[in-house]
Formats: structure tokens, C-alpha cells, sequence
């Protein structure tokens, strides 16, 4: 069973940063591709970032690239995203995710809050 915890968010000013990490357990977590997704009030799951098993292939939406930058360690199975240059509308819970399945991201944690703001 796939099990993560999500910590790291919080209250910051525009422009701040944040660095978000994800600790996981019950799977082989140097065989998967992971991601962030992210959920605003009102809004849809969307996909923030992901990276592959080794580490050396990121991606970004374009919201938020070149702030955000995701990295794992795989001997301590855990996946991190350092955010800068933090805007309102990165206000959200943010989750890291292994499956993607029927089109719906599987979120097995609480996810953590970010919240920018002045």
C-alpha cells in the first residue's frame, strides 16, 4: 500500500519561498516515476511537476517553471519541491502522487497547505 506524508506548507508572503518534502513508504520508491499535483479551492487537481526515478528528468507547467524545482533522494525515499518566488495564485493543497489512473491523479495523502498572501 502506498503511503506518504506531505509537510512543509505554510503561510508566506508574495515572493517567499517554501520547500515542501514527502516521505513515502510501502512501494519501491527508485522504480517510479512521482509528482506534485496541486488543488485550489474551486478548482481542479492540477499537475505541477514531476520527476523520474534516477532523478535526472524534470518537468514543469508553465506556471510555475523557474520557480519551482523538484528533486528525490532515493535513500531516504523521499520527494521534495523547493518553491521560490511564491505568488497568490499558488495558493493550495499540494500532494505528491505516484498513479495516474482513469484520468484522476491518486492522492494517498492529506496533501499540505500553501497559502500566499500578504
Amino acid at each position: 500500500e502506498v503511503h506518504v506524508v506531505e509537510s512543509g506548507g505554510g503561510l508566506v508572503q508574495p515572493g517567499g519561498s517554501l520547500r515542501l518534502s514527502c516521505a513515502t513508504s510501502g512501494f519501491v520508491f527508485s522504480d517510479y516515476t512521482l509528482f506534485w499535483v496541486r488543488k485550489a479551492p474551486g478548482k481542479g487537481v492540477e499537475w505541477v511537476s514531476s520527476i523520474g526515478s534516477r532523478g535526472r528528468v524534470t518537468n514543469y507547467a508553465d506556471s510555475v517553471k523557474g520557480r519551482f524545482t523538484m528533486s528525490r533522494d532515493n535513500t531516504r525515499n523521499t520527494l521534495y519541491l523547493q518553491m521560490s518566488s511564491l505568488k497568490p495564485e499558488d495558493t493550495a493543497t499540494y500532494y505528491c502522487v505516484r498513479d495516474h489512473l482513469n484520468g484522476d491523479w491518486v492522492r494517498p495523502g492529506q496533501g499540505t497547505q500553501v497559502t500566499v498572501s500578504s
